[in-house]
């Protein structure tokens, strides 16, 4: 608890999903919130939540893809508390489709949000938590920042580049010796809304794959919060969210390039094609 009270904490993407529950466990811990979406409505319910249980919070509307928005936005959050301590860029979208046949617009839109967003809020925030003397940077990448499949190149591509960008910046932290921590987070299968205000293209069906998704995702947004803040607290370089994530990370690393055909042959047959 000691880690997150009285402790300024920034979530973007708090307007449902793991933002949300990460909000309203660290509200719970004793951190005071600067919370942003682009979800106006769902920020507003998660800022009724948190105000219910005492937080003292500010909620803003940010497009983290959106880099002078950003830079503002980590500026209008230190002039209103006085200091910033902690970082959770975790806003996210995502794009079910074949590469050959999807629009660069669709692949950019994912990587401006997924990765853009994150390197924006690590670069605008930084000198922030520099200046708090007990900084920490948590990156959200995903299960896909460890391995690959097909309909999931723009994904897949952000969140591996999640992954090398805060694995770079910790090193490059540690060895300037600056007083923040960073740690990447990589869930697995967690009940949100991601795959509910996915886009797909004409390949996929969208109602079949939402339900697919949310029969097999195993770990709840509340559960998924308490993980990371657990592992947050201790200083953890990588946390793995879900025993999806363990599981399927032990099998990248023991199988090497293989699991490739596997897994493509497995997801190719798993994900609902479109029948018109």
């Amino acid at each position: 608890m000691h880690y997150f009270a009285g402790k300024v904490v920034v979530v973007t993407g708090a307007a449902s999903g793991i933002g949300r529950a990460l909000s309203m466990e660290l509200a719970r811990r004793g951190a005071k919130l600067a919370i942003s979406d682009v979800d106006a409505d769902g920020l507003a319910e998660t800022k009724r939540l948190l105000e219910a249980e005492g937080a003292h919070v500010q909620a803003d509307r940010l497009d983290v893809a959106e880099e002078q928005a950003v830079f503002l936005y980590a500026d209008k959050v230190k002039e209103h508390f006085g200091v910033v301590h902690q970082v959770y860029n975790n806003a996210g979208v995502t794009f079910l489709g074949n590469f050959e046949k999807s629009s660069i617009k669709d692949i950019e839109r994912v990587v401006d949000i997924d990765f853009w967003g994150v390197v924006y809020g690590s670069k605008a925030f930084l000198p922030h938590l520099i200046e708090s003397g007990a900084g920490h940077i948590v990156n959200v990448s995903s299960v896909f920042g460890l391995f690959s499949v097909p309909s999931q190149t723009a994904y897949n591509a952000a969140k591996f580049a999640v992954r090398g960008f805060t694995e770079s910046l910790r090193q490059e932290l540690r060895a300037a010796r600056r007083p923040v921590r960073v740690t990447t987070v990589h869930p697995g299968g967690i009940k949100t809304n991601i795959v509910n205000n996915a886009v797909f293209d004409e390949n996929y069906d969208g109602a079949r794959s939402m339900r697919l998704f949310h029969k097999i995702a195993l770990t709840s947004p509340e559960r998924a919060a308490n993980i990371i803040l657990n592992a947050v607290s201790k200083g953890r370089a990588r946390v793995l969210v879900g025993p999806d994530a363990k599981f399927l990370d032990l099998f990248v690393r023991a199988t090497g390039s293989w699991y490739q055909g596997v897994m493509g042959f497995v997801v190719d047959r798993m994900i609902p094609k479109s029948t018109s």
